[in-house]
């Protein structure tokens, strides 16, 4: 009898920890918030803009020494067409000096040094002003200084451009100058002061002067002329040397 109140007892306390369990809380974890779906837009096959570069300040098209002046005409200080090709084709030697400004102090001081040593520089070239000033700018730059030499107008600075004489692509200029010889580019001076301008363009003409001066004449060594009247008998020969000048 007494094992069986035992056991009794054993299956109550077994029952009441069951019951005790069952009664326990289960923490229970938090739904997860549902995902938000995103809608993608399709991308639109659209190109991309071209970037356009201004090849004409980058030197993609100017000139070198050797190159062939440009066949491009601008108008002079008194509205006058001047084609490149025809001074060249007129004149051994052109200086073309660049200035940025009319009137303005520096380029004032480099267009009467030009006119100052014009005597020594016509006698071997051609001399030229240029710059992206207006005709009338020109005239009157021309008649305040008494300019002896043509002033020509580069507004779209064309010529300006190619020489490699822009100060930006926009606008501007930069003081320089060039010296072409039988039509090709033979010196060029770019960002220099007035005075150097000019001091170095007399250096440079007088030497392709002297040079172009060596080219032009060769000695033909000796060479016999025979001269002769009627009978043959009487022939007369004679050595001379000369120079052939072009």
């Amino acid at each position: 009898m007494g094992e069986a109140l035992r056991r009794s007892a054993r299956i109550a306390t077994s029952k009441r920890v069951l019951e005790n369990e069952g009664s326990k809380l289960v923490p229970v974890s938090p739904p997860k918030p549902a995902k938000k779906k995103v809608k993608t837009i399709p991308k639109l096959d659209i190109e991309e803009p071209v970037k356009r570069v201004d090849h004409s300040s980058s030197g993609a098209n100017e000139l070198e020494i050797g190159d062939a002046i440009p066949d491009l005409s601008l108008l002079n200080e008194d509205d006058e067409s001047v084609s490149l090709k025809e001074i060249a084709k007129e004149n051994k030697i052109v200086v073309f000096f660049v200035y940025p400004k009319a009137s303005t102090p520096g380029c004032t001081r480099q267009a009467c040094g030009f006119r100052d040593n014009f005597e020594d520089l016509k006698e071997h070239a051609a001399v030229f002003g240029l710059s992206a000033d207006s005709v009338i700018s020109q005239k009157k730059f021309q008649t305040k200084q008494n300019l002896p030499y043509h002033l020509l107008s580069d507004p779209k600075r064309e010529f300006i451009g190619l020489l490699g004489a822009k100060k930006t692509p926009l606008s501007g200029s930069v003081r320089s100058h060039f010296v072409f010889a039988d039509g090709k580019l033979r010196f060029k001076r770019v960002k220099i002061s007035p005075e150097v301008s000019v001091g170095d363009a007399k250096k440079e003409v007088m030497e392709l002067a002297k040079s172009l001066k060596k080219n032009d004449q060769w000695e033909i060594g000796n060479f016999s002329f025979v001269s002769y009247r009627g009978d043959r008998s009487s022939i007369k020969a004679s050595k001379s040397s000369f120079q052939i000048h072009r």
